[in-house]
């Protein structure tokens, strides 16, 4: 098994795409999926025995769940995922849980013989998704906390808050992110921020707006 790749000159600009609408997957981050079509079967057979590397997008056209054809557009940054494990299940699926390494610029999509869909993609803009600090310390954590705390009150989401103090704060904001329940613009606005300390502000917008609209408050 290749070894996890610790920076963007361990990657291949030649990647599997893994298409698939309302999935965030950020730096730091594990993220379980289903795989059941024969085409992603396929895609988690080469990756088995090659590099374990996939890269998740979602399409722009949100109502197609995992679009085959490459007529169907794709977002211009998605997320290049390791895969850390995966579980052979009955009725010919996989459990797999992909880790997050870094993001990517959709370059162009190549012709293939696979049944999945592959590109050619840049990681130059996002080298620093491999430095678990970087930006950190923009980042108002208290405040972050606090509005996760209320937010978990409000949604009567249950999280292990002392575990969570163990993290480190890029973890625990991209950890949030993904977590959260927003539909694909949003996670693609989350996926898309620019620094740490932008992610955690557009999450936390985010929650005071959800927060707002349902006590009828008046968002500016």
């Amino acid at each position: 098994m290749k070894n996890k790749p610790s920076s963007v000159e361990d990657i291949d600009e030649t990647i599997a795409l893994l298409p698939l609408s309302g999935a965030l997957l950020l730096p730091q981050t594990q993220r379980p999926l289903v795989i059941f079509e024969k085409r992603y079967l396929s895609l988690i057979s080469d990756i088995l025995s090659t590099d374990r590397i996939v890269g998740l997008i979602q399409p722009v056209d949100s109502s197609i769940e995992s679009p085959a054809s490459r007529h169907s557009q794709l977002q211009k940054v998605g997320c290049l995922g390791y895969l850390r494990a995966f579980e052979e299940q009955e009725d010919d699926k996989f459990l797999v849980v992909l880790e997050g390494l870094c993001r990517f610029n959709l370059i162009e999509e190549l012709s293939a013989e696979k049944p999945y869909r592959q590109a050619r993609v840049s990681y130059q803009d996002y080298k620093a998704d491999f430095d678990p600090d970087f930006g950190a310390e923009q980042v108002n954590r208290e405040e972050f906390l606090r509005s996760m705390r209320q937010y978990a009150d409000f949604a009567r989401f249950k999280f292990d808050w002392d575990g969570i103090k163990l993290l480190n704060t890029s973890m625990l904001i991209n950890m949030c992110c993904v977590l959260s329940p927003y539909g694909a613009n949003e996670k693609q606005a989350l996926l898309e921020a620019d620094s740490i300390n932008h992610r955690a502000q557009t999450l936390i917008a985010l929650a005071e707006m959800e927060i707002g609209a349902a006590s009828g408050d008046n968002i500016q």
